[in-house]
């Protein structure tokens, strides 16, 4: 029999043994979580200096027109996914091809001085982005990220729908994934029209549905209720419609954050927090 001596020294020691046991778990578990990819991530202001970054993520955005294919080959040997940006709403002054398609400007970007609205109602535009269409996806990308549908907010016409309409179609016979950033207005219509999106995209990713970007102060919010709730109404719609759906938000706000977590988990969405507007 063991006297009180001996009892309290073998407890000593079984509870250590368990504190060593759990720690070991505890550390494995987080040296798993480190060593695991990240979901989701949108990165347009890096170049092949971040592959290694780029590479800690299962699916990523990057502007492929500046990287190679020996780059996206690179990413895709390590298991990631690549879609690359396409701007086919507007035109920016720091593209090369800006002083060509200037002239089909057809309005300021508001807080994006660097951009213009462009008259994607053009068929010069439209033979040009399914050019640069054909190209990126020679560099064997994964598929496209479409931004700036939103055009036709800015511009509500019906031959603005119909350019935008001819430019997806044609990316969608290219056979790759297609996710139109925002552009809720058109994509509603199309659907409204048609009855379906599946000719136009396979997936959506909307910006600040919980995050707000306050230009003046250059700060980021919560989105109001109302906003929030508009936008969460259409990407659970795109969702029933079969559509993959991506939030891209801008906070640091470890509550804020919390949010979006529980409801993209709940929701079964994709979702990518940057604390910067620059997505480096």
């Amino acid at each position: 029999m063991l006297n009180i001596s001996q009892k309290k020294s073998t407890a000593l020691t079984v509870l250590l043994v368990l504190t060593f046991i759990i720690e070991g778990l505890f550390i494995k578990g987080c040296k798993a979580e480190t060593l695991g990819k990240r979901d989701y991530g949108v990165f347009l202001n890096v170049d092949d200096s971040s592959l290694e970054r780029l590479e800690m993520y299962e699916t990523i955005v990057i502007d492929a027109q500046y990287f190679t294919k020996k780059d996206i080959e690179q990413l895709h040997e390590n298991g990631t996914t690549v879609y690359t940006y396409l701007n086919i709403g507007s035109i920016e002054n720091f593209r090369e091809y800006y002083t060509a398609y200037e002239e089909l400007a057809i309005g300021s970007y508001e807080h994006w001085d660097e951009e213009k609205w462009v008259d994607a109602a053009s068929p010069d535009w439209q033979r040009f982005i399914m050019q640069l269409a054909r190209e990126l996806y020679e560099k064997d990308v994964d598929g496209f990220f479409i931004d700036n549908c939103d055009v036709y907010y800015y511009a509500p016409r019906k031959d603005i729908f119909d350019g935008l309409t001819v430019i997806l179609q044609y990316i969608m016979t290219l056979g790759k994934e297609v996710i139109i950033n925002g552009g809720d207005i058109y994509v509603t219509e199309y659907k409204e029209r048609y009855g379906t999106i599946d000719p136009i995209m396979t997936g959506v990713n909307q910006e600040t549905v919980w995050s707000h970007i306050d230009f003046a102060k250059g700060t980021f919010n919560e989105q109001n209720r109302e906003e929030r709730e508009y936008f969460c109404g259409y990407l659970e719609s795109c969702k029933a419609d079969g559509m993959e759906v991506y939030l891209l938000e801008y906070t640091a706000n470890r509550k804020l954050i919390r949010k979006i977590e529980k409801y993209c988990r709940k929701q079964g969405f994709h979702f990518y927090i940057s604390d910067s507007l620059e997505l480096e």
